[in-house]
């Protein structure tokens, strides 16, 4: 049988501040990643859109501009803080990985599948929250969605229950 020659593949991981996003690259790292492979990663983080406030809260409190700047502030920092995680993660487990990175705004279930789509992802890798079922109900499960959404296959990566006795 003749060498097969690795093909160049984009693989789309989205992470957040959730622990079951960064165990979802951490176990793409140890099993999708190839040695030696073409294989780029990019991360993806999606920035929860800046509410719309009005000038007056419910309340009749007033939001200034230095508030609204905070808030702004606030979520870019927590943006930068996921990917620089994420980055470290890749650089102790797969060094020579090419990484790239994306920051969008947007809710998350557009962003994930409307990147996987422009990037021509060939796979997307996501975690699993595992929110019960009222919450779920509620708020949508983001992987679901993706998984019904994108063209790409999608991997969703449960982060495992732990044990009573305390080990993984």
């Amino acid at each position: 049988m003749a060498d097969v020659v690795p093909k160049e593949r984009k693989i789309l991981v989205a992470v957040d501040e959730g622990e079951e996003s960064m165990y979802a690259l951490s176990w793409c790292l140890k099993n999708v990643i190839s040695q030696n492979s073409k294989d780029t990663l990019i991360l993806l983080y999606a920035k929860p859109p800046r509410a719309v406030y009005s000038a007056l809260d419910g309340t009749g409190y007033l939001f200034s501009a230095d508030i609204l700047a905070t808030m702004e502030k606030y979520s870019n920092d927590v943006a930068a803080c996921v990917i620089e995680k994420a980055k470290r993660m890749c650089r102790e487990q797969a060094d020579e990985v090419k990484v790239e990175v994306r920051v969008e705004s947007g809710d998350p279930r557009d962003v994930i599948c409307q990147v996987a789509e422009k990037i021509n992802a060939d796979v997307l890798v996501m975690g699993s929250h595992g929110y019960g079922l009222i919450k779920r109900a509620f708020l949508g499960s983001v992987s679901n969605h993706c998984a019904q959404n994108v063209k790409c296959p999608v991997l969703i990566v449960k982060k495992p229950k732990c044990s009573s006795s305390g080990t993984k």
